[in-house]
């Protein structure tokens, strides 16, 4: 199977929502099957990226697997289901993993090890989750500091005989008869952080809303105006520009992308940085967490 360009799926583009119209006697062709497909694809993808939000549905966990004579270290992602910010399904139905060695000399190769240098630090309590914070996990002297994020891949699959495509005369033409929604895992080294700026993701309303100290009304202030404030300027349906970056997206990354968590690999202070023996840290709490109404009412007391 073969991945899709991000671009390639409607849903991308964010059409508006148009339905078919049938009559009898109409032709209809690929395209019109097509929208259909796009029509219904975008109302469940917009439902879910407004009741859910992007982030962890179930799962995914992301562990730190330690090398053995038998097994490759690696970053080890458990099975699992996430939204993404277009409102896609994600399902990863089985582990999936990153040669932590492998993972560590391609980077270096790719320009000299440039870029562990950039995404090397000191001081790593800036770039971790309140949870870790309070857990008081003892972080290295010095990391790598890199992000695994998930995103959705469509793979083309099984060929059908069909009608050659554009300005060909061929009797053996073939096109993909299916598309299986897949994923991609990816773990990106983060340069560019600071105490300004810690590349996490931010919460999805202001800070009255979950902090005890306020009272009930700034919590129903803070839920209401979060509600009023909630459209995006960027990715909306019939909107231009397309899908904006969100603040704990590197550049080049595909704004689809979902944060699942951040990785700390220690290393020494060499130009370009090597690792050292310290095992890795795995901060797994900084992530969206979408919580199915059974636990928020369990939580709640009902």
């Amino acid at each position: 199977m073969s991945i899709q360009a991000f671009a390639a799926d409607p849903l991308v583009a964010q059409p508006r929502a148009d339905r078919l119209s049938y009559a009898t006697g109409m032709l209809l062709d690929a395209q019109d099957f097509s929208d259909e497909q796009t029509y219904h694809r975008g109302r469940l993808a917009r439902a879910l990226a407004f009741l859910a939000g992007p982030g962890t549905l179930a799962g995914l966990e992301v562990q730190h697997v330690p090398g053995t004579a038998t097994q490759v270290e690696e970053i080890r992602v458990q099975p699992g289901v996430a939204v993404d910010r277009l409102g896609r399904l994600i399902e990863l139905p089985r582990a999936a993993c990153l040669r932590l060695p492998r993972w560590f000399d391609a980077t270096r190769d790719a320009d000299g090890g440039d870029t562990l240098r950039q995404a090397a630090y000191e001081n790593l309590g800036r770039f971790v989750s309140r949870r870790m914070t309070d857990e008081g996990t003892a972080l290295p002297a010095r990391a790598v500091v890199a992000d695994v994020f998930l995103r959705f891949a469509a793979c083309a699959r099984g060929l059908t005989p069909s009608f050659a495509q554009g300005p060909f005369d061929a009797l053996n033409a073939v096109s993909t008869s299916r598309l299986r929604d897949a994923w991609e895992l990816l773990m990106l080294p983060r340069a560019g952080l600071a105490d300004s700026y810690s590349g996490l993701p931010l919460p999805p309303a202001a800070a009255a809303l979950s902090d005890p100290n306020t009272t009930a009304a700034q919590r129903r202030d803070a839920l209401q105006d979060a509600i009023l404030h909630g459209w995006e300027g960027s990715g909306h349906a019939g909107g231009s520009g397309g899908l904006a970056s969100a603040p704990e997206q590197p550049p080049a990354l595909d704004p689809s992308a979902v944060f699942l968590a951040r990785v700390f690999l220690p290393v020494d202070a060499a130009t370009p940085p090597a690792r050292s023996a310290d095992a890795p840290r795995v901060d797994n709490w900084a992530r969206h967490f979408l919580p199915a109404a059974a636990l928020v009412a369990q939580a709640a007391g009902l």
